[in-house]
């Protein structure tokens, strides 16, 4: 049986309280489910986030005062490890793009099945998205997009993370490089390879090659020819 200290600590982070109050109940049937916490608003949620450092949080995008677009960019700023479940009512490409952009691993709508809910929250814990079926759609036809990159899926410390990785720094090189702890390189890493869908680092510098985030010819590059 899992116990409380192995149980995925989630946070909830949503405007309407019949909404966060039906979801803690059903979440917190699951014995490997911990509802840790909940904010009625994006800076309230961040706070919160910061306090707690929940493994998972489940964010509204349509909040007064601050959004969850940017609630979700602030709450990985204080909080990296923690993986951001969108769950919304909205599907527009306009708020899917952003919220991936600003640090969102998943993004579901709230027509999402309560057990297909729960997978998703299992998966963020392994850093694996999960992604409504018609938003998996818009994200490929963006990705297959001539003039556009994958790379924009990245936040800008993702980015700076993956320039590391490709001029051949190990996650402790790049701690030291970034001022920022082992453990947050490691998770950055692991976003990195879930958002872009691949299997390793030399993948993942590959790509950064192929789009120029670091020059071919980069003196750092090492290895690069």
């Amino acid at each position: 049986m899992t116990t409380s200290s192995e149980a995925i600590r989630v946070m909830l982070i949503d405007d309407h309280g019949i909404v966060r109050r039906g979801l803690s109940a059903y979440l917190n049937t699951y014995p490997e489910i911990e509802v840790v916490g909940e904010a009625d608003g994006g800076a309230a949620g961040v706070a919160l986030a910061a306090k707690l450092l929940p493994d998972v949080v489940l964010m509204d995008l349509v909040m007064p005062e601050m959004d969850g677009i940017e609630a979700t960019r602030q709450l990985k700023a204080v909080s990296p490890s923690s993986q951001v479940i969108v769950l919304t009512s909205y599907s527009e490409d306009e708020r899917i793009f952003p919220a991936i952009k600003a640090g969102a691993l998943s993004y579901l709508l709230k027509d999402v099945g309560p057990d297909d809910l729960v997978r998703a929250i299992k998966a963020a814990r392994r850093g694996e998205a999960t992604l409504h079926p018609s938003v998996a759609a818009r994200l490929m036809q963006e990705l297959t997009n001539q003039r556009s990159s994958p790379l924009d899926l990245l936040t800008e410390r993702e980015r700076d993370v993956l320039t590391c990785i490709a001029r051949g720094m190990s996650n402790a090189d790049i701690a030291e490089h970034l001022i920022i702890g082992e453990r947050t390189v490691k998770t950055h890493v692991s976003n990195i390879l879930s958002k872009l869908h691949l299997q390793d680092r030399t993948q993942a510098a590959l790509l950064a090659l192929r789009e120029r985030l670091v020059p071919l010819d980069d003196p750092q590059g090492g290895q690069q020819k």
